[in-house]
């Protein structure tokens, strides 16, 4: 069941990835003089992320998470096995469950903040429509 899940996120992240492609953050420059001195005052303005860029941001928080989570369970993992064959294996039973609360930890992460991204960029690109 979770590999399920994990299969559709993964699925979803790259779809979203696929629809923001090319958009990201755009600057606009603009430049004013003053009467009293020679100075050159440039002001620039940030333009807020697109919608589509908020949604592959979100996906790309949600694949980093993932990707970290996996990283940590096989670290774990590998901690684990290599205690249990040197014969410790309460150390190896430790350094497996750190590693898989670690995965945990880091795939809930990026799952929430990409979601919230992925919310956020549906909501603007709704917002856009009406």
């Amino acid at each position: 069941m979770k590999t399920g899940f994990a299969f559709k996120t993964l699925l979803l992240a790259f779809a979203a990835s696929a629809i923001a492609w090319g958009q990201g953050n755009s600057v606009q420059t603009t430049t004013s003089t003053q009467n009293t001195s020679t100075k050159q005052t440039s002001k620039v303005k940030k333009k807020g992320r697109s919608a589509g860029g908020d949604i592959g941001s979100g996906s790309g928080d949600i694949g980093k998470g993932a990707a970290k989570g996996a990283g940590h369970l096989a670290s774990g993992a590998g901690k684990g096995a290599a205690d249990l064959v040197t014969l410790h294996p309460v150390d190896a039973a430790a350094s497996v469950g750190k590693g898989a609360g670690s995965a945990g930890k880091d795939v809930g992460v990026g799952a929430v903040k990409g979601t919230g991204k992925i919310v956020k960029g549906v909501g603007k690109g709704i917002k856009h429509i009406f």
